[in-house]
């Protein structure tokens, strides 16, 4: 079958899908066009107060809110979070209301460059993030994750403030890209209930916004407002700023879940409604405001650094890191470690991917007959790794999360005690969270969750690509995802620094 397929997204079928806008009390919410603001306030509150604290509180990070709350719960709450539902943590992204109230003062003149507009910029970024985090310890220093922070919210602003839509969001944002590409695992998404209802549809008010002509002139004597005279157009509530049309939207790449379509739509035809997790990435149908998954090597890298960032990210809080440090920084006799941790970046998101994915396609293309140029094939299998990637995410950021959950309170209690409020007493910091032989069992089955994820991926990309022979196209990216779990497994199994957590005794 041809990369151009037409096929919709795989649906459970049987059932109605369900439908989270219709589910009493949070549907209703949810519909309410003040619902996102309502949720990105506290957010915005607890931002300042890490800011705050991190800027002017302990130096210690298992005592700051700022890294405690950044690198322990934040994280894994956004894991789980898109794990259970879905990408709602952009729904609520407090640097957008920022921006919002600061739209109403200065109005953006300037489309995004053509030419940018792609996923390059911000898969640097995700990678720059991942590379600062190692070489300045960002997660012991509660001075600079406040100041990550800080310099987060200006440049929203400023790119914001120049450019229209949210081209941050679509175009620079890493966190938003991490979300994006976990998000196709997700069981919700946003979408049309009935397509029939959209074909009938002449506004696309979801696209475009809810508009309302007025015509009015000033009479010369009162000066007050008269209907009907020269036309002005205003916008009621504005449609999508990502360019997603729903009727041809397909899956939650590129969605924040902001639900202004579902705000916007006269016929309260969209949904926030459930599907089978990674359906949208074993088709290859034209999305909105994306193009063919197919052609996107922009969208297929952040795919791999999501992938493969998922095992370095761990790999730099494991003992064999340090060993590997050492020994390279004699080989070169430097003793900086930025140009250590560059070489070990460049192999685990350049070397190391190049050479996995460009054996398998070599192989796919020699065994299974199959009839695409090798860029082209590892493009469309590099899809099927974003489950395993995701698991390993998931039990990494988890495994923070889980063992020191509790940590908050004791932190929270401290920093309400600097201020002269003595909250239940004195900080417990006793209390941390499950204990590691509890989470580790939690771990494997993220991981292997999403082995098996990759498997059922790679499985259905290798029907469609090789229909004849499908195993021997299977085979070869089967033994990747192999590879890459056995290396997950061994990771999770190392000696794991308990980053900004103190260990209670």
């Amino acid at each position: 079958m041809g990369t151009q397929s037409s096929n919709p997204p795989l649906l459970s079928v049987g059932v109605p899908p369900f439908d989270l806008l219709r589910v009493p009390i949070i549907g209703s919410f949810l519909r309410w066009r003040h619902s996102r603001t309502v949720l990105q306030i506290p957010l915005l509150v607890v931002a300042v107060v890490m800011i705050l604290h991190g800027l002017l509180g302990p130096a210690l990070a298992p005592k700051n809110l700022a890294t405690v709350l950044s690198w322990v719960h934040f994280r894994g709450a956004l894991v789980l979070v898109l794990l259970c539902a879905g990408n709602f943590f952009c729904l609520a992204c407090p640097f957008m209301l920022v921006r919002n109230v600061a739209r109403r003062v200065f109005r953006p003149r300037f489309n995004w460059p053509q030419a940018l507009r792609n996923k390059w910029i911000s898969v640097a970024f995700f990678v720059a993030i991942l590379f600062t985090y190692e070489l300045f310890d960002l997660w012991s220093s509660p001075w600079w994750t406040a100041s990550l922070a800080v310099g987060y919210f200006v440049a929203v602003l400023i790119v914001d403030g120049f450019f229209k839509h949210a081209s941050f969001c679509k175009f620079l944002c890493p966190i938003g890209q991490f979300n994006f590409i976990a998000s196709t695992l997700s069981p919700l998404e946003v979408a049309v209930r009935d397509r029939a209802v959209c074909d009938r549809c002449a506004t696309k008010d979801c696209i475009r916004g809810r508009r309302e002509t007025l015509y009015e002139h000033r009479s010369p004597a009162a000066g007050s407002p008269v209907i009907g005279a020269a036309p002005g157009l205003v916008i009621l509530q504005r449609g999508c700023e990502l360019a997603l049309f729903q009727p041809r939207k397909v899956g939650n790449m590129d969605c924040t879940f902001c639900l202004d379509c579902v705000h916007a739509c006269p016929h309260d035809n969209v949904g926030v409604t459930s599907r089978l997790p990674a359906a949208e990435l074993m088709v290859d149908p034209i999305r909105s405001g994306i193009g063919y998954f197919s052609h996107r090597k922009d969208i297929a890298a952040l795919a791999i650094v999501f992938s493969f960032g998922a095992l370095l990210n761990a790999f730099g809080m494991v003992s064999p890191v340090y060993a590997l440090e050492a020994w390279l920084g004699k080989l070169l006799s430097v003793n900086h470690e930025a140009p250590v941790l560059g070489i070990i970046f460049a192999v685990f998101l350049l070397a190391e991917p190049a050479v996995l994915l460009g054996v398998a396609a070599w192989l796919t293309r020699a065994l299974g007959g199959s009839k695409r140029a090798l860029v082209p094939l590892a493009v469309r299998y590099s899809y099927a790794l974003v489950p395993l990637g995701f698991g390993m995410w998931l039990a990494h950021y988890g495994f923070h999360f889980l063992t020191g959950i509790l940590t908050i309170v004791p932190v929270t209690q401290a920093a309400l005690a600097s201020v002269g409020i003595h909250l239940l007493g004195a900080a417990q910091w006793t209390w941390t969270g499950l204990p590691i032989h509890v989470v580790r069992p939690m771990e494997l089955g993220f991981i292997s969750l999403g082995f098996a994820g990759s498997l059922f991926v790679v499985h259905h990309l290798a029907e469609e690509d090789c229909a004849t022979q499908p195993m021997r196209a299977f085979i070869p990216w089967a033994a990747v995802c192999l590879f890459i779990g056995l290396a997950s497994v061994w990771l999770m199994f190392q000696p794991m620094e308990m980053r900004a957590t103190l260990m209670g005794g």
